[in-house]
Formats: structure tokens, C-alpha cells, sequence
């Protein structure tokens, strides 16, 4: 599936291509599962050309499957192992998936290819949002737009971290529900109101949410608190955000944003094989919306535009 025409889902097509061959340093993957991330969509409406991603562009960038061949440098014994792998900005939505072996990890034999890819970059961002944030047991958390697959890792990292309150926002009553079963203990509405007894402040805030009423959120922080921007599925905050900040001088808040690509591969590494262990043991839940078909893409990214996804869609080739 490739993006011919950057705007709606509709310009997603499938596309043939010619199976590709691993260069040095490369692995060759046979997909069993795909994951459909928040940042696909950006890259699809056209929002992130000026960062150089074209007309033609392959999005996702993690998979899961078997690999069947390898490039110059690797160990031949990778071939036939079951593998999470990271594809970059992209490349993933395919039937075969080339990835660097540093960026690949074996999978638990009690873990699905399909968990791997609800697990593998979600886990890793929730997990370092939260040290980036220097959250510590008994603090209070916020988790804006925790509905997706960041977010409700970020709900049971922070409940298993020792938070004494992991407040969320989230659309409905259903959904709230469920994040409860997760380790919510407060459910907010998407402008963080409603929760009875909910905190009146909190210490830690993770946004994956920015966008517009991004600056609305930095009231909610308590003195010394801490705001990390980990996503932007609602696009980027108003130009004069910070202005918020400045404003409450006294309060001494500070706001980050996290990136994973300024982990290191070691450390992402670590986590991720923790957290894949922790899955296969039952004490991390992974949470799949739905299993859709490689070429159901668009349906899938219609169903991410419309707000209507609880953890992730996975694309099994």
C-alpha cells in the first residue's frame, strides 16, 4: 500500500511491487502483522512534505513475521526466526518488509506476531514519556488521549509505576470503562473536565494528543509539574503556546516533547524486550481494535481520522 495522492484515506492504493532484496546490515521479513500508527496518518494528509516524505510514500514502520533472507554481514541464523521489526518512517505496509538487523528483535515464543506490533514502539514511547517526565511513585498523571495504543500503555506504566491518581481523556463512558479495567482511576472528557474527585492538579501530564487545546491543559499542572508531548494526532499547538508557561512563571512548570529516536538503540532495545517478556507473561495488555487486511489500509485509516479506534489496528498481510 503506498500513498499516490496525499490528503484522505482514499488516496492510499495498492500498489505491485518487486519483492525487495535485504542490502548489508538488512533483514528480509515475510509480515504477519503491520501496525497502523497515529503518525501514519499525519504522513498520509500531506502535513509532514516539507520533512521530505513524498507522493508514493510506504507508510508504517513496524511489522512482525518470519525472515527469509538476509544481506551481506548478517548472521544466516536469523533466517526463520520470528521477529518484531522497525522499518523506519516507513516501509511497512507490505508483504515483505526490509529492516536493519539492529532494528529487530525476536519475538517470545507465546507472543503473536500481532501483540508484538500493539506492543513495540507504543511500549517503548509510553515507557521513556514517562522517565522523560521524571514521574516517581505516589505522583499524580494525566494521560491526554489515552484511547490509543500510546496512551494506554501509558495508563498501565503509570498504574504499575505506583502513580497515586492516572486521570485520562477519552471520548465516551465505554471507553472510559475500559481504561478503568487498565488502571485508569479517573475518567475525564476530552477537554479534561468531569471525573468526580479527580485531582485538582497533576504532576504529570503525557500528551499525545497537542493541537489547539494543547495550552488549556498546562492550568492542570501542579507546581513543579511536568507536561510531555509524546504525539500531535491533533496537529500542531498555537504558535504562541509557551505563552502559557511564561504565565505562571511562579508555578515553575516545564513542558518537553519526546521523541523515541533520541533513545538509544540499546535502551529502546532493553525496553522493548522487557516489555515483550512482560506480555507474554499476561502482566501487559495489549489492546488490538481490529484485524483488518493489507488493502484494508484505508479502511483503517478512515476509522483513525473518524476517532474511532481503542488501541490499534493491525494490518495482517
Amino acid at each position: 500500500m503506498a500513498i499516490q495522492t496525499y490528503g484522505g484515506p482514499e488516496g492510499l492504493a495498492v500498489v505491485d511491487l518487486p519483492a525487495p532484496t535485504p542490502a548489508a546490515g538488512q533483514v528480509l521479513i515475510a509480515t504477519e502483522a503491520v501496525g497502523v500508527g497515529g503518525v501514519d496518518t499525519v504522513i498520509r494528509s500531506g502535513a509532514l512534505a516539507a520533512y521530505g516524505f513524498k507522493e508514493g510514500h510506504i507508510p508504517g514502520g513496524e511489522v512482525a513475521g518470519t525472515v527469509t533472507a538476509v544481506g551481506d554481514g548478517v548472521d544466516a541464523s536469523w533466517i526463520g526466526r520470528r521477529v518484531w521489526g522497525f522499518t523506519g518512517t516507513g516501509g511497512g505496509y507490505v508483504e515483505q518488509a526490509v529492516a536493519p538487523v539492529e532494528e529487530i528483535l525476536p519475538l517470545p515464543s507465546s507472543l503473536s506476531a500481532v501483540d508484538a506490533v500493539t506492543l513495540g514502539s507504543s511500549g517503548v514511547v509510553a515507557h521513556f514519556g514517562l522517565r522523560h517526565a521524571h514521574f516517581a511513585p505516589g505522583e499524580t498523571v494525566l494521560v491526554r488521549g489515552a484511547a490509543g495504543s500510546i496512551g494506554i500503555m501509558a495508563v498501565q506504566l503509570a498504574a504499575r509505576g505506583g502513580a497515586a491518581a492516572v486521570a485520562v481523556t477519552t471520548s465516551s463512558a465505554e471507553r472510559g470503562e475500559r481504561l478503568r479495567r487498565l488502571g485508569a482511576t479517573h475518567v475525564l472528557d476530552r477537554s479534561g473536565e468531569g471525573g468526580e474527585e479527580a485531582p485538582a492538579g497533576y504532576d504529570v501530564i503525557i500528551d499525545v494528543v497537542a493541537g489547539e487545546d494543547m495550552p488549556s491543559f498546562f492550568d492542570r499542572l501542579n507546581p513543579n509539574g511536568r507536561m510531555v508531548a509524546v504525539g500531535a494526532v491533533a496537529g500542531q499547538p498555537p504558535a504562541d503556546f509557551g505563552t502559557k508557561i511564561m504565565a505562571a512563571f511562579q508555578k515553575s512548570m516545564s513542558f518537553a516533547t519526546f521523541s523515541a529516536a533520541a533513545v538509544t538503540q540499546a535502551d529502546r532495545r532493553a525496553v522493548r524486550s522487557e516489555q515483550f517478556a512482560a506480555a507474554s507473561r499476561g502482566e501487559i495488555e495489549t489492546v488490538v481494535h481490529e484485524l483488518l487486511p493489507l488493502d484494508g489500509a484505508v479502511l483503517a485509516h478512515q476509522k483513525m481520522d473518524a476517532g474511532e479506534v481503542f488501541g490499534r489496528i493491525v494490518l495482517t498481510p
